[in-house]
């Protein structure tokens, strides 16, 4: 494991895939923290060169079918997972629980692994994300809300209608062919299976950088 601040392996995804749509919501205070994550200096959405162009060829084939892709997190910076690890620690501070963890006690986040010291997002290489309609511009329902903390947010969980699992798999399915590598507990996460830089977290912080030439 090694720590680099070397962007010059990333890419802007809007400038690779002009017809994605970002919702960031570690730049906002929309998240399970309730407030703007350190390192998230603007929003924008970050991947290894080769993560984005594969995502690239998940746009063009769920587009054809009449979705566009939603990305809500790419690459996340050292900084920003330090900063959940503080939130988790700190018991008094439950403002967004209603909405994010409802069913989960603070002191259980780190123990059930939904914050941890390290996520792979500072590698450069996972997104997380969900389809929207074409024609409507709405969210298709996959049952659950992203960066839920219980099992609801499971891929395979029980309490799913037919439509919400058939949509689930249409998002992974898409993302397997591409080489992206689901995760059981969380049904937006992927991480491409050949990432570049499989033992490097990135500390350099998200915002929109020229590209390169």
């Amino acid at each position: 494991m090694k720590y680099a601040d070397d962007r010059s392996d990333f890419v802007n995804i809007r400038d690779i895939i002009p017809e994605v749509i970002t919702e960031i919501r570690y730049y906002t205070s929309f998240n399970f923290v309730g407030e703007r994550i350190c390192g998230y200096e603007e929003p924008a959405a970050l991947l290894t060169r080769e993560a984005a162009y594969a995502l690239k060829e998940v746009s063009d084939e769920v587009y054809a079918k009449g979705y566009r892709l939603k990305i809500y997190d790419a690459y996340r910076p050292q900084q920003a997972v330090d900063h959940f690890v503080r939130w988790a620690e700190d018991p008094g501070d439950i403002r967004m629980k209603d909405i994010f963890y409802p069913d989960t006690e603070k002191r259980e986040i780190i123990p059930l692994g939904y914050v941890s010291k390290h996520s792979g997002h500072s590698r450069g290489s996972t997104v997380d994300l969900t389809l929207t309609d074409r024609m409507t511009g709405e969210d298709i329902d996959m049952g659950g809300i992203f960066d839920y903390f219980g099992e609801r947010s499971h891929y395979a969980y029980a309490g799913l209608s037919e439509r919400q699992k058939r949509n689930r798999k249409l998002l992974r399915d898409a993302m397997e062919r591409h080489g992206f590598v689901p995760l059981a507990e969380e049904w937006w996460h992927f991480t491409l299976a050949q990432e570049p830089y499989p033992e490097t977290f990135f500390t350099f912080p998200v915002r929109h950088y020229e590209p390169a030439h």
